[in-house]
């Protein structure tokens, strides 16, 4: 099991996120009485410093810039290519029709449309690389264990940033893996071990005997500030651009940064009315890019998840296959996943009538091995 120690500041931090979140305003009473605290909480969320000139005012977090962040280019002309990142958000929000009716209806947001790893991962790649180079700007080689997207993201920003970077991976994800990461230029190490997190502090040590810097997904928290920052308040505008209805909001459990994100921001802006569910391996099995609780979690246990669910990986690999069969999009395991996860909710009853959210983190391209050795397998069976 990987230990990750609990942080009070933390806690205390996103307990006033919390806050803010659900009053939709700041007061300079409370905002100077915890200044040090406040300043970080709104970090966090990407909101202006109110000037508080008297202490007795009042700040709508609209007048801080709230959604100031969220500014899309709108006729898609970007001056570099990691603008082309952040200034091509929000991912797009799309309705699955067929598996949609009268009663319920199912919404994709597509993490693919992210250019570096088309996946999730871009986003916690570009915040942990700006953050570093932010408060030290010291180029350096960047260490990381990773399954394969964040590497690719760390390893496409720190090229455009004038870095190097070791990677770590372990010996069970794909081989395509390798080829792709040393195409874009990183120096590439598989590990005996079956977990990322299970080598991450073997990666953490060597780091510091090399003179590198270890970002370390799991444990930054340049990742839940990122989907907290961008993520979240993407994904409110476009529920708020269709009106929907929202219900729920399913998502994979990897590091457990964007929803943990997600579940802070809604539940803390319009509780429990919205659900929030987690997808995760079944015993046994091996989903890339989600693992199990027990394995390590940072920022799940300061929020709310409802449920979370067991997938086994041949369930992940059916459902990916259905999507793309169903709805033409080739989407990741983790992201069939997420769908299995909506159609064991569904089956047992716990959705209610209104929309829902399915988190697809990433394209199918990497997984062809896996989806090679699923058809043939079921080729045999069907003899």
């Amino acid at each position: 099991m990987y230990i990750i120690g609990k942080d009070e500041r933390l806690e205390k931090v996103l307990g006033i996120v919390a806050e803010i979140l659900k009053k939709g305003k700041i007061s300079c009473n409370e905002y100077l009485g915890e200044k040090d605290l406040m300043q970080e909480a709104l970090s966090f969320l990407g909101i202006r410093e109110p000037s508080c000139k008297e202490g007795t005012e009042t700040y709508h977090l609209d007048h801080l810039g709230f959604f100031d962040d969220i500014s899309p280019s709108r006729l898609r002309v970007f001056s570099s290519t990691e603008e082309l990142l952040y200034k091509n958000w929000p991912t797009p929000l799309v309705l699955l029709r067929s598996l949609s009716n009268h009663n319920l209806r199912v919404w994709a947001k597509l993490e693919f449309f992210n250019p570096f790893s088309m996946s999730v991962k871009d986003r916690i790649g570009w915040s942990m690389i700006t953050d570093y180079l932010a408060k030290y700007n010291n180029p350096t080689v960047l260490y990381e264990a990773t399954s394969t997207n964040t590497g690719m993201a760390l390893t496409a920003l720190a090229n455009i940033k004038g870095l190097k970077v070791k990677l770590f991976l372990p010996y069970t994800i794909q081989k395509a893996s390798d080829i792709i990461l040393r195409i874009m230029g990183a120096e590439v190490q598989r590990v005996q071990k079956s977990l990322t997190v299970e080598f991450v502090g073997d990666v953490d040590e060597l780091a510091k005997r090399e003179g590198g810097i270890h970002l370390n997904q799991f444990e930054n928290n340049s990742n839940l500030k990122v989907h907290l920052r961008y993520t979240a308040k993407e994904l409110d505008l476009q529920v708020r651009e269709a009106s929907l209805k929202l219900r729920g909001i399913i998502g994979g459990v990897g590091t457990s940064g964007h929803l943990s994100a997600l579940s802070l921001y809604f539940k803390s802006k319009y509780g429990d009315n919205v659900k929030v569910y987690g997808a995760q391996p079944a015993p046994g099995n091996v989903i890339p890019g989600i693992r199990r609780v027990e394995t390590g979690m940072k920022w799940l246990h300061y929020v709310k998840i409802d449920k979370v669910q067991d997938v086994t990986s041949s369930e992940a690999i059916e459902q990916a296959i259905r999507i793309a069969r169903s709805e033409g999009l080739f989407v990741g395991l983790s992201s069939g996943a997420v769908m299995a996860t909506f159609e064991k909710l569904k089956k047992n009853g716990a959705l209610q009538e209104g929309d829902y959210v399915l988190i697809f983190p990433d394209h199918g391209f990497k997984y062809i091995e896996q989806f090679a050795t699923y058809l043939e397998e079921t080729k045999r069976q069907d003899g």
